[in-house]
Protein backbone atom coordinates (compact mmCIF):
# COMPACT_ATOMS: atom_id res chain seq x y z
CA UNK A 1 0.00 0.00 0.00
CA UNK A 2 1.13 3.53 -0.78
CA UNK A 3 2.14 6.18 1.69
CA UNK A 4 1.56 9.82 0.81
CA UNK A 5 3.14 12.77 2.58
CA UNK A 6 0.59 14.95 4.31
CA UNK A 7 -0.31 18.19 2.59
CA UNK A 8 -0.53 19.95 5.93
CA UNK A 9 3.20 20.54 6.23
CA UNK A 10 5.37 23.20 4.70
CA UNK A 11 8.97 22.22 5.31
CA UNK A 12 11.86 24.61 5.38
CA UNK A 13 14.38 24.35 2.59
CA UNK A 14 17.36 22.15 3.38
CA UNK A 15 20.86 22.06 1.99
CA UNK A 16 21.79 19.26 -0.38
CA UNK A 17 24.94 18.29 1.51
CA UNK A 18 24.75 15.58 4.13
CA UNK A 19 21.35 14.25 3.04
CA UNK A 20 22.45 10.81 1.90
CA UNK A 21 22.43 9.02 5.26
CA UNK A 22 19.07 10.49 6.39
CA UNK A 23 17.52 9.63 3.01
CA UNK A 24 18.80 6.05 3.24
CA UNK A 25 17.20 5.70 6.69
CA UNK A 26 13.89 7.18 5.45
CA UNK A 27 13.95 4.80 2.48
CA UNK A 28 14.48 1.86 4.85
CA UNK A 29 11.41 3.01 6.79
CA UNK A 30 9.28 2.90 3.63
CA UNK A 31 10.64 -0.58 2.90
CA UNK A 32 9.74 -1.77 6.41
CA UNK A 33 6.18 -0.35 6.12
CA UNK A 34 5.60 -2.36 2.97
CA UNK A 35 7.18 -5.49 4.44
CA UNK A 36 5.14 -5.42 7.65
CA UNK A 37 1.87 -4.66 5.86
CA UNK A 38 2.01 -7.46 3.29
CA UNK A 39 3.24 -10.02 5.85
CA UNK A 40 -0.37 -9.99 7.06
CA UNK A 41 -1.31 -11.87 3.88
CA UNK A 42 0.90 -14.74 5.07
CA UNK A 43 -0.21 -14.69 8.69
CA UNK A 44 -3.96 -14.69 7.96
CA UNK A 45 -4.10 -18.23 6.49
CA UNK A 46 -1.51 -19.38 9.05
CA UNK A 47 -3.58 -18.20 12.03
CA UNK A 48 -6.82 -19.37 10.39
CA UNK A 49 -5.42 -22.88 10.23
CA UNK A 50 -3.94 -22.89 13.74
CA UNK A 51 -7.02 -21.61 15.54
CA UNK A 52 -9.63 -23.11 13.16
CA UNK A 53 -11.09 -19.70 12.39
CA UNK A 54 -13.91 -18.72 10.05
CA UNK A 55 -13.00 -16.24 7.31
CA UNK A 56 -14.66 -13.42 9.25
CA UNK A 57 -12.61 -14.25 12.35
CA UNK A 58 -9.42 -14.42 10.28
CA UNK A 59 -10.13 -11.00 8.77
CA UNK A 60 -10.02 -9.49 12.25
CA UNK A 61 -6.27 -9.29 11.53
CA UNK A 62 -6.83 -6.62 8.88
CA UNK A 63 -9.63 -5.08 10.95
CA UNK A 64 -7.25 -4.46 13.86
CA UNK A 65 -4.33 -3.49 11.60
CA UNK A 66 -6.03 -0.96 9.33
CA UNK A 67 -8.43 0.13 12.05
CA UNK A 68 -5.39 1.61 13.78
CA UNK A 69 -4.95 4.04 10.86
CA UNK A 70 -8.39 5.47 11.57
CA UNK A 71 -8.13 5.50 15.37
CA UNK A 72 -4.52 6.60 15.82
CA UNK A 73 -4.03 9.18 13.04
CA UNK A 74 -5.43 12.20 14.91
CA UNK A 75 -3.75 11.34 18.26
CA UNK A 76 -0.50 10.80 16.33
CA UNK A 77 -0.76 14.30 14.89
CA UNK A 78 -1.29 15.74 18.37
CA UNK A 79 1.67 13.78 19.74
CA UNK A 80 3.99 14.95 16.98
CA UNK A 81 2.86 18.55 17.39
CA UNK A 82 3.95 18.27 21.02
CA UNK A 83 7.25 16.35 20.74
CA UNK A 84 8.34 17.11 17.18
CA UNK A 85 8.72 15.07 14.01
CA UNK A 86 12.03 13.37 14.77
CA UNK A 87 11.05 12.22 18.25
CA UNK A 88 7.67 11.24 16.86
CA UNK A 89 9.32 8.97 14.30
CA UNK A 90 11.46 7.38 17.00
CA UNK A 91 8.34 6.83 19.14
CA UNK A 92 6.57 5.20 16.21
CA UNK A 93 9.49 2.86 15.58
CA UNK A 94 9.69 1.83 19.23
CA UNK A 95 5.93 1.19 19.39
CA UNK A 96 6.04 -0.84 16.17
CA UNK A 97 8.95 -2.85 17.60
CA UNK A 98 6.87 -3.50 20.73
CA UNK A 99 4.04 -4.77 18.53
CA UNK A 100 6.41 -7.18 16.76
CA UNK A 101 7.80 -8.37 20.11
CA UNK A 102 4.26 -9.12 21.29
CA UNK A 103 4.07 -11.90 18.68
CA UNK A 104 6.34 -13.98 20.95
CA UNK A 105 3.93 -14.23 23.92
CA UNK A 106 0.96 -14.24 21.53
CA UNK A 107 2.17 -17.51 20.02
CA UNK A 108 1.58 -19.20 23.38
CA UNK A 109 -1.43 -17.19 24.56
CA UNK A 110 -3.96 -17.34 21.74
CA UNK A 111 -5.53 -15.39 18.89
CA UNK A 112 -6.74 -12.42 20.98
CA UNK A 113 -3.20 -11.39 21.88
CA UNK A 114 -2.19 -11.69 18.22
CA UNK A 115 -4.93 -9.19 17.36
CA UNK A 116 -3.70 -6.79 20.03
CA UNK A 117 -0.16 -7.16 18.67
CA UNK A 118 -1.38 -6.27 15.16
CA UNK A 119 -3.10 -3.15 16.52
CA UNK A 120 0.00 -2.03 18.47
CA UNK A 121 2.24 -2.67 15.45
CA UNK A 122 -0.04 -0.70 13.11
CA UNK A 123 -0.34 2.12 15.66
CA UNK A 124 3.43 2.49 15.61
CA UNK A 125 3.46 2.47 11.81
CA UNK A 126 0.74 5.15 11.75
CA UNK A 127 2.72 7.45 14.07
CA UNK A 128 5.82 6.75 12.02
CA UNK A 129 4.12 7.70 8.76
CA UNK A 130 2.72 10.94 10.12
CA UNK A 131 6.17 11.86 11.44
CA UNK A 132 8.50 10.59 8.71
CA UNK A 133 6.67 11.22 5.42
CA UNK A 134 7.38 14.98 5.31
CA UNK A 135 11.14 14.37 5.50
CA UNK A 136 11.11 12.94 1.98
CA UNK A 137 10.37 16.43 0.64
CA UNK A 138 12.89 18.33 2.78
CA UNK A 139 15.94 16.11 2.26
CA UNK A 140 17.09 18.01 -0.80
CA UNK A 141 16.01 20.64 -3.27
CA UNK A 142 12.25 21.12 -3.85
CA UNK A 143 12.79 20.57 -7.58
CA UNK A 144 13.86 16.96 -6.99
CA UNK A 145 11.26 16.13 -4.33
CA UNK A 146 9.18 14.05 -6.76
CA UNK A 147 12.12 11.86 -7.71
CA UNK A 148 12.90 11.25 -4.03
CA UNK A 149 9.28 10.31 -3.38
CA UNK A 150 9.35 7.93 -6.35
CA UNK A 151 12.47 6.29 -4.92
CA UNK A 152 10.95 5.76 -1.48
CA UNK A 153 7.66 4.50 -2.98
CA UNK A 154 9.65 1.99 -5.08
CA UNK A 155 11.26 0.60 -1.92
CA UNK A 156 7.85 0.45 -0.25
CA UNK A 157 6.64 -1.68 -3.18
CA UNK A 158 9.79 -3.79 -2.91
CA UNK A 159 8.89 -4.52 0.71
CA UNK A 160 5.33 -5.56 -0.18
CA UNK A 161 6.71 -7.76 -2.98
CA UNK A 162 9.30 -9.79 -1.07
CA UNK A 163 7.43 -10.11 2.25
CA UNK A 164 4.97 -12.85 1.20
CA UNK A 165 7.71 -15.05 -0.27
CA UNK A 166 9.94 -14.44 2.74
CA UNK A 167 7.09 -15.11 5.16
CA UNK A 168 6.18 -18.26 3.24
CA UNK A 169 9.71 -19.61 3.70
CA UNK A 170 10.14 -18.61 7.35
CA UNK A 171 6.61 -19.19 8.69
CA UNK A 172 4.37 -21.25 6.42
CA UNK A 173 6.90 -23.78 5.13
CA UNK A 174 7.62 -24.99 8.66
CA UNK A 175 3.92 -25.45 9.30
CA UNK A 176 3.47 -27.74 6.29
CA UNK A 177 6.79 -29.53 6.53
CA UNK A 178 5.53 -32.17 8.89
CA UNK A 179 2.07 -33.48 9.69
CA UNK A 180 3.16 -34.27 13.25
CA UNK A 181 3.77 -30.63 14.21
CA UNK A 182 1.45 -29.49 16.96
CA UNK A 183 -0.65 -26.35 16.77
CA UNK A 184 1.60 -24.78 19.42
CA UNK A 185 4.69 -25.47 17.31
CA UNK A 186 3.03 -23.96 14.25
CA UNK A 187 2.09 -20.84 16.25
CA UNK A 188 5.68 -20.58 17.48
CA UNK A 189 6.89 -20.34 13.87
CA UNK A 190 6.19 -16.58 13.99
CA UNK A 191 8.47 -15.98 16.97
CA UNK A 192 11.83 -15.85 15.20
CA UNK A 193 10.83 -13.66 12.22
CA UNK A 194 8.96 -11.10 14.33
CA UNK A 195 11.64 -10.87 17.03
CA UNK A 196 14.09 -10.18 14.18
CA UNK A 197 11.74 -7.49 12.86
CA UNK A 198 11.48 -5.96 16.35
CA UNK A 199 15.28 -5.79 16.55
CA UNK A 200 15.48 -4.18 13.10
CA UNK A 201 12.88 -1.55 14.07
CA UNK A 202 14.75 -0.74 17.29
CA UNK A 203 17.98 -0.38 15.30
CA UNK A 204 16.23 2.05 12.95
CA UNK A 205 14.92 3.94 15.99
CA UNK A 206 18.47 4.39 17.26
CA UNK A 207 19.67 5.54 13.83
CA UNK A 208 16.76 7.96 13.50
CA UNK A 209 17.44 9.39 16.95
CA UNK A 210 21.11 10.00 16.15
CA UNK A 211 20.86 11.38 12.60
CA UNK A 212 20.68 15.15 12.06
CA UNK A 213 17.42 16.09 10.35
CA UNK A 214 15.95 19.44 9.31
CA UNK A 215 13.10 20.92 11.33
CA UNK A 216 9.63 21.06 9.82
CA UNK A 217 7.10 23.77 10.54
CA UNK A 218 3.39 24.14 9.78
CA UNK A 219 1.74 27.00 7.99
CA UNK A 220 -0.44 28.94 10.42
CA UNK A 221 -3.61 28.49 8.37
CA UNK A 222 -3.22 24.72 8.41
CA UNK A 223 -2.89 24.07 12.12
CA UNK A 224 -6.56 23.30 12.64
CA UNK A 225 -7.20 19.88 14.12
CA UNK A 226 -10.74 19.60 12.79
CA UNK A 227 -12.02 19.44 9.23
CA UNK A 228 -12.76 22.89 7.87
CA UNK A 229 -16.46 23.54 7.43
CA UNK A 230 -17.55 22.95 3.88
CA UNK A 231 -14.56 20.93 2.65
CA UNK A 232 -16.80 17.94 1.93
CA UNK A 233 -18.98 20.20 -0.22
CA UNK A 234 -16.42 19.49 -2.98
CA UNK A 235 -18.09 16.54 -4.64
CA UNK A 236 -14.90 15.22 -6.22
CA UNK A 237 -13.26 15.10 -2.77
CA UNK A 238 -16.18 13.21 -1.25
CA UNK A 239 -16.27 10.71 -4.11
CA UNK A 240 -12.47 10.46 -3.98
CA UNK A 241 -12.60 9.59 -0.27
CA UNK A 242 -15.10 6.82 -1.05
CA UNK A 243 -12.77 5.73 -3.85
CA UNK A 244 -9.75 5.53 -1.50
CA UNK A 245 -11.84 3.60 1.04
CA UNK A 246 -12.95 1.07 -1.59
CA UNK A 247 -9.61 0.85 -3.40
CA UNK A 248 -7.56 0.12 -0.27
CA UNK A 249 -10.27 -2.27 0.86
CA UNK A 250 -10.33 -4.13 -2.45
CA UNK A 251 -6.55 -4.32 -2.79
CA UNK A 252 -6.04 -5.54 0.79
CA UNK A 253 -8.98 -7.94 0.58
CA UNK A 254 -7.63 -9.72 -2.50
CA UNK A 255 -4.20 -10.07 -0.92
CA UNK A 256 -5.72 -11.35 2.32
CA UNK A 257 -7.66 -14.16 0.64
CA UNK A 258 -5.16 -15.02 -2.08
CA UNK A 259 -3.33 -17.85 -0.31
CA UNK A 260 -6.58 -19.58 0.62
CA UNK A 261 -7.95 -19.01 -2.91
CA UNK A 262 -4.89 -20.65 -4.50
CA UNK A 263 -5.34 -23.57 -2.11
CA UNK A 264 -8.84 -24.32 -3.41
CA UNK A 265 -9.09 -27.69 -5.17
CA UNK A 266 -10.61 -26.21 -8.34
CA UNK A 267 -7.99 -23.42 -8.58
CA UNK A 268 -4.46 -24.67 -7.90
CA UNK A 269 -4.52 -26.86 -4.74
CA UNK A 270 -1.34 -25.12 -3.56
CA UNK A 271 -0.12 -25.59 0.03
CA UNK A 272 0.12 -22.33 1.94
CA UNK A 273 3.91 -22.14 1.83
CA UNK A 274 3.97 -22.44 -1.96
CA UNK A 275 0.98 -20.14 -2.50
CA UNK A 276 2.73 -17.39 -0.54
CA UNK A 277 5.24 -16.96 -3.36
CA UNK A 278 2.40 -16.09 -5.75
CA UNK A 279 1.22 -13.36 -3.38
CA UNK A 280 4.57 -11.72 -4.11
CA UNK A 281 3.62 -11.70 -7.79
CA UNK A 282 0.39 -9.90 -6.89
CA UNK A 283 2.22 -7.13 -5.04
CA UNK A 284 5.13 -7.17 -7.50
CA UNK A 285 2.68 -6.46 -10.30
CA UNK A 286 1.78 -3.21 -8.58
CA UNK A 287 5.45 -2.25 -8.48
CA UNK A 288 5.90 -2.94 -12.21
CA UNK A 289 2.63 -1.22 -13.07
CA UNK A 290 3.79 1.92 -11.29
CA UNK A 291 6.55 2.47 -13.84
CA UNK A 292 4.30 1.59 -16.79
CA UNK A 293 1.66 3.98 -15.48
CA UNK A 294 4.20 6.75 -14.98
CA UNK A 295 5.05 6.60 -18.70
CA UNK A 296 1.48 6.16 -19.97
CA UNK A 297 -0.01 8.93 -17.85
CA UNK A 298 2.25 11.49 -19.47
CA UNK A 299 -0.12 11.21 -22.44
CA UNK A 300 -3.40 9.84 -20.99
CA UNK A 301 -5.57 11.71 -18.50
CA UNK A 302 -5.59 10.25 -14.95
CA UNK A 303 -9.37 9.68 -15.07
CA UNK A 304 -9.16 7.64 -18.28
CA UNK A 305 -6.21 5.62 -16.97
CA UNK A 306 -8.08 4.99 -13.73
CA UNK A 307 -11.20 3.89 -15.61
CA UNK A 308 -9.21 1.53 -17.84
CA UNK A 309 -7.37 -0.08 -14.92
CA UNK A 310 -10.50 -0.52 -12.84
CA UNK A 311 -12.39 -2.03 -15.80
CA UNK A 312 -9.50 -4.44 -16.37
CA UNK A 313 -9.53 -5.36 -12.67
CA UNK A 314 -13.27 -6.08 -12.76
CA UNK A 315 -12.88 -8.35 -15.81
CA UNK A 316 -9.98 -10.23 -14.22
CA UNK A 317 -11.88 -10.75 -10.96
CA UNK A 318 -14.94 -12.03 -12.84
CA UNK A 319 -12.71 -14.50 -14.69
CA UNK A 320 -11.35 -15.65 -11.31
CA UNK A 321 -14.90 -16.02 -9.95
CA UNK A 322 -16.37 -17.99 -12.86
CA UNK A 323 -13.19 -19.73 -14.01
CA UNK A 324 -10.99 -22.43 -12.56
CA UNK A 325 -7.43 -23.73 -12.67
CA UNK A 326 -4.54 -21.69 -14.00
CA UNK A 327 -6.82 -19.17 -15.73
CA UNK A 328 -8.57 -18.18 -12.49
CA UNK A 329 -5.29 -18.23 -10.57
CA UNK A 330 -3.37 -15.90 -12.87
CA UNK A 331 -6.38 -13.65 -13.42
CA UNK A 332 -6.65 -12.75 -9.73
CA UNK A 333 -2.86 -12.32 -9.45
CA UNK A 334 -2.88 -9.98 -12.47
CA UNK A 335 -5.19 -7.56 -10.66
CA UNK A 336 -2.08 -6.38 -8.81
CA UNK A 337 -0.67 -4.95 -12.04
CA UNK A 338 -3.74 -2.76 -12.54
CA UNK A 339 -3.82 -1.68 -8.89
CA UNK A 340 -0.55 0.16 -9.39
CA UNK A 341 -1.72 3.68 -10.32
CA UNK A 342 -5.02 3.72 -8.46
CA UNK A 343 -4.10 5.10 -5.04
CA UNK A 344 -2.01 8.12 -6.15
CA UNK A 345 -4.39 8.85 -9.04
CA UNK A 346 -7.53 8.86 -6.89
CA UNK A 347 -5.67 10.87 -4.25
CA UNK A 348 -4.49 13.58 -6.63
CA UNK A 349 -7.85 13.82 -8.46
CA UNK A 350 -9.70 14.16 -5.15
CA UNK A 351 -7.47 17.07 -4.08
CA UNK A 352 -7.64 18.89 -7.42
CA UNK A 353 -8.06 22.67 -6.95
CA UNK A 354 -8.95 22.51 -3.26
CA UNK A 355 -6.58 25.40 -2.56
CA UNK A 356 -6.32 26.24 1.14
CA UNK A 357 -8.55 23.27 1.96
CA UNK A 358 -6.02 20.80 0.56
CA UNK A 359 -4.69 19.95 4.03
CA UNK A 360 -8.11 19.07 5.38
CA UNK A 361 -8.90 17.10 2.22
CA UNK A 362 -5.67 15.12 2.56
CA UNK A 363 -6.56 14.24 6.14
CA UNK A 364 -9.97 12.94 5.06
CA UNK A 365 -8.40 10.80 2.34
CA UNK A 366 -5.83 9.33 4.73
CA UNK A 367 -8.55 8.36 7.19
CA UNK A 368 -10.38 6.62 4.35
CA UNK A 369 -7.59 4.01 4.39
CA UNK A 370 -9.76 2.34 7.05
CA UNK A 371 -11.36 0.59 4.07
CA UNK A 372 -8.51 -1.90 4.49
CA UNK A 373 -10.12 -2.89 7.79
CA UNK A 374 -13.76 -3.13 6.72
CA UNK A 375 -13.85 -4.46 3.15
CA UNK A 376 -11.90 -7.69 3.93
CA UNK A 377 -14.28 -8.20 6.85
CA UNK A 378 -17.23 -7.94 4.44
CA UNK A 379 -15.62 -10.40 2.03
CA UNK A 380 -14.95 -12.79 4.92
CA UNK A 381 -18.62 -12.71 5.83
CA UNK A 382 -19.56 -13.54 2.25
CA UNK A 383 -16.91 -16.28 2.04
CA UNK A 384 -18.35 -17.96 5.12
CA UNK A 385 -21.87 -17.67 3.69
CA UNK A 386 -21.64 -18.55 -0.02
CA UNK A 387 -18.03 -19.68 -0.52
CA UNK A 388 -14.58 -18.18 -1.04
CA UNK A 389 -14.63 -17.95 -4.84
CA UNK A 390 -17.99 -16.16 -4.97
CA UNK A 391 -16.89 -13.75 -2.22
CA UNK A 392 -14.63 -11.95 -4.72
CA UNK A 393 -17.72 -10.10 -5.90
CA UNK A 394 -16.92 -7.75 -2.98
CA UNK A 395 -13.66 -6.36 -4.42
CA UNK A 396 -15.24 -6.40 -7.90
CA UNK A 397 -17.95 -4.06 -6.58
CA UNK A 398 -15.23 -1.82 -5.11
CA UNK A 399 -13.56 -1.43 -8.50
CA UNK A 400 -16.94 -0.74 -10.11
CA UNK A 401 -17.21 2.48 -8.09
CA UNK A 402 -13.64 3.42 -9.01
CA UNK A 403 -14.57 2.92 -12.68
CA UNK A 404 -17.45 5.35 -12.17
CA UNK A 405 -15.15 7.88 -10.47
CA UNK A 406 -12.58 7.68 -13.27
CA UNK A 407 -15.18 8.13 -16.01
CA UNK A 408 -16.95 10.97 -14.19
CA UNK A 409 -13.75 13.02 -13.94
CA UNK A 410 -11.99 11.70 -17.04
CA UNK A 411 -11.56 15.25 -18.35
CA UNK A 412 -10.51 16.86 -15.08
CA UNK A 413 -6.98 17.61 -16.21
CA UNK A 414 -4.26 16.36 -18.50
CA UNK A 415 -1.83 13.65 -17.50
CA UNK A 416 1.02 16.18 -17.34
CA UNK A 417 -0.69 17.87 -14.42
CA UNK A 418 -1.17 14.64 -12.45
CA UNK A 419 0.86 13.87 -9.38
Amino acid sequence: MEHVASATTRPHAHAEGGNTVPLVIITLLFFMWGLLTSLNDVLIPHLKSIYTLTYVQAMLVQFCFFGAYFIVSLPAGMLIKKIGYQRGAVSGLVLAAAGCAMFFPASTSGYALFLLAFFVLASGITILQVAANPYVTVLGAPATASSRLTLTQAFNSLGTTIAPALGGMLILSEGVASVVRSKAEEAAAVQGPYIALAAALLALAVLFALVRLPKISHADDELATSVETGVLAHRHLLLGAIGIFLYVGGEVSIGSFLINFLGEANIASLPHGEAAHYVSYYWGGAMIGRFIGFAVMRYVSPGKALAFNSAASIILILVAIFGHGQLAMWSIIAVGLFNSIMFPTIFSMALHKLGRQTGQGSGILCMAIVGGALVPFAQGLLADTIGLQWSFFVPAACYLFILYFGLKYAGMYSGKEAV
